[in-house]
């Protein structure tokens, strides 16, 4: 396939990018209590219960020589977007839409890093606590392919989990800058991180990208879905190019 704007407008030009890292990523989401139709996530004892002992066990990944930074993240919202998308419709079954309400991104020192470090007790361990809690689990070895700019951790923010599907992936990196630049202009944004699977690496998403906003989730989804371009421009291109975007909104834990 080809790349195929079909609301291009000259508002919203590709994203400026910075050099993509040389860091590797091990990128692991659960489904511990998702919602079943509301787009919050309401709060769960077993779910705190989890992160608590994820937390404990980012502290040993972060001992680590090979780890950069260990985060864990709580969903706070899942925008319905998989029962709008065209694609995802279509693809039913073949396609796990991101239902993840537990998060956790490993950072290593390089892609080469990311996958022997799942060879690690630190690491197996953190598996092994979500598997005993969540219905599915969800692992992605990973490398950055896009960057706008870094994603600050330091201190509480509005993080975003975007999950993108695609026909071919290879035109999903390339709209990707487009649907970026729609962000930059519409949503303020600054910084984003897109990760793509290693190559051999099995994944239903071509990227997966994070951000984060200052802010609350409302205002953030007022400014986004009360505008017209977000569906014209946004959606319709992904429906264009064989795409969908499946957001996971998020908290440090």
């Amino acid at each position: 396939m080809d790349l195929h704007l079909v609301t291009p407008d000259p508002r919203y030009p590709k994203a400026g990018l910075v050099d993509a890292t040389t860091l590797g990523s091990l990128y692991v989401a659960a489904s511990v209590r998702p919602p079943r139709w509301l787009p919050f996530v309401m709060p769960s004892a077993r779910r705190a219960r989890l992160l608590e002992r994820l937390k404990r066990h980012a502290q040993w990944l972060r001992r680590i020589d090979a780890v950069v930074n260990a985060t864990v993240f709580r969903a706070i919202a899942l925008p319905p977007t998989g029962r709008f998308s065209g694609y995802l419709k279509a693809r039913a079954g073949a396609i796990h839409v991101a239902d993840f309400d537990v998060l956790v991104l490993i950072e290593t020192r390089s892609p080469a890093d990311a996958e022997p470090l799942q060879q690690t007790p630190a690491y197996q361990a953190l598996v092994d606590s979500l598997r005993e809690c969540a219905r599915t689990v969800n692992v992605i070895a990973a490398r950055n392919v896009k960057r706008i700019g870094d994603v600050d951790t330091s201190h509480q923010g509005l993080f975003l989990f975007n999950h993108f599907a695609a026909e071919d992936p290879a035109v999903m990196r390339q709209l990707w800058d487009y649907l970026a630049g729609w962000y930059v202009v519409e949503t303020g944004l600054d910084n984003s991180v897109a990760m793509a699977p290693l190559e051999g690496q099995r994944s239903d998403y071509a990227i997966v990208n994070w951000a984060r906003w200052d802010g609350g989730p409302l205002a953030h989804f007022f400014r986004q879905l009360s505008k017209r371009s977000f569906w014209k421009y946004v959606v319709g291109n992904l429906e264009a190019n064989r795409a969908a975007s499946m957001p996971v909104y998020c908290r440090l834990a």
